[in-house]
């Protein structure tokens, strides 16, 4: 059920931004949106707000990589069975995600903002296709696996805000638009509601 909605959810995004177009004029109102967004935050960029955004686009493998690492150590220090179950849970949920996320890369074949619109501009030059974002499916998965295995406010207030602010922050740099970060938020939400859906199954009687 979680796998069917994810994937309906995401054939509007698959249309608008496959479907060719010829000019400026005629792009959709979807696409008009992702570039001016784009293009204004290019526009009011600072030294001190790029490099705090370059900062937290940077945390990500340590954020995706350190809590279930975190959660494995501390789950063997004090033999909380719980505690690795729940690592691996994030960590197979985060897993997901980079494999989601390399497989639709390669199907949508998205350009990159700055390559697409010459009134674009990054603040570095990004690899590989655009929509998804890697960055922000990876971050949201994990921070949804971990507030789906410790649901408290204190647990999911920091962990949204971090992926958030990475998913701004590829809006920001210039390397991804809107509907790529909001792709990456479908496939990261996803990865851990599908994941949770084995974990579940797997523990049952």
């Amino acid at each position: 059920m979680h796998v069917r909605f994810f994937l309906l959810s995401f054939l509007p995004f698959l249309f608008l931004i496959t479907t060719p177009k010829a000019s400026h004029a005629q792009l959709s109102g979807i696409e008009r949106l992702d570039n001016n967004i784009m293009i204004d935050l290019a526009e009011h960029r600072t030294p001190e707000k790029t490099a705090f955004f370059l900062f937290m686009s940077n945390t990500y493998k340590y954020g995706d990589i350190g809590t279930p690492a975190a959660l494995l150590v501390g789950g063997i220090v004090g033999n909380d069975q719980q505690m690795r179950q729940n690592a691996l849970y994030i960590a197979s949920s985060t897993a997901i995600s980079y494999g989601l996320t390399y497989l639709v890369k390669i199907i949508v074949k998205r350009p990159r903002p700055f390559i697409k619109n010459l009134k674009i501009t990054s603040v570095y030059v990004a690899q590989n296709y655009s929509f998804p974002s890697g960055h922000t499916s990876s971050t949201f998965a994990t921070a949804t696996a971990l507030s789906i295995a410790y649901p408290k406010w204190y647990i999911i207030a920091p962990a949204y805000f971090w992926a958030g602010s990475i998913g701004y922050s590829r809006m920001y740099l210039g390397v991804h638009y809107p509907t790529d970060v909001a792709g990456g938020v479908l496939v990261g939400g996803a990865s851990a509601a599908t994941m949770l859906i084995l974990k579940n199954g797997m523990q049952k009687p």
